[in-house]
C-alpha cells in the first residue's frame, strides 16, 4: 500500500536506515546493560543488579519504540543480531567482566555516544528529510539517554 505522508520514498528509506543504526545502538546498548546486570559482584551488588533492571527495563521499550518508528515509515525493523552487528556504532567486549565501577563507566560511554549521534541526527531528519515527527522522537530519545547517563554519572562520582 503507499505512503502519503509528505515525505518522498527516498527521504523515508533514509530515515529508516538511520532510525536502524539507532536500533542496533539501542539494542547492542540494552544487550550489554543486562550482562552487566547478570554478572555485576561486588559490594554494591545489590543495588547495582537492581540499577541495572531499571535501566535495561528502559532500554528495551527504546528499542520497541525506534522499531515501531521504523515500520511507521514504512520500513523494515531490522531484527536479527547479524543485522544490529553490522550497523552498530557501538562495541561489545564478548567474554570480558568488569569491574562494577568499569561496566558503570562503560554505560555511560555509550549511553554518551548514543546522545551525540542523536545529536547529528536530529537537525538533518528535520531540516533535510522535513520529517519533524521523527526529528521530535528523536529529541524525547535524546532526553530520555541523558537522565540514564546523568545516573550512570551520579553512580560514578
Amino acid at each position: 500500500m503507499k505512503i502519503d505522508i509528505a515525505i518522498p520514498e527516498g527521504a523515508r528509506q533514509t530515515l529508516v536506515e538511520i532510525l536502524n543504526t539507532l536500533l542496533a545502538d539501542e539494542y547492542l546498548l540494552y544487550t550489554k546493560t543486562r550482562n552487566y546486570h547478570w554478572n555485576v559482584t561486588g559490594p554494591q551488588f545489590n543495588d547495582l543488579h537492581k540499577f541495572f533492571e531499571a535501566q535495561y527495563e528502559e532500554l528495551n521499550e527504546f528499542v520497541d519504540e525506534v522499531a515501531e518508528r521504523a515500520r511507521q515509515l514504512g520500513g523494515r525493523a531490522y531484527g536479527t543480531l547479524a543485522e544490529f552487528v553490522k550497523v552498530a556504532r557501538l562495541t561489545e567486549a564478548p567474554g570480558a567482566v568488569p569491574a562494577a565501577k568499569d561496566m558503570i563507566a562503560t554505560l555511560l560511554a555509550d549511553h554518551e555516544a548514543v546522545i551525540r549521534s542523536l545529536r547529528a541526527d536530529i537537525g538533518p531528519v528535520a531540516d533535510t528529510y522535513q520529517d519533524i515527527g521523527t526529528s521530535d522522537f528523536l529529541t524525547g530519545l535524546l532526553e530520555k539517554h541523558e537522565k540514564m547517563a546523568w545516573m550512570l554519572r551520579a553512580f560514578l562520582a
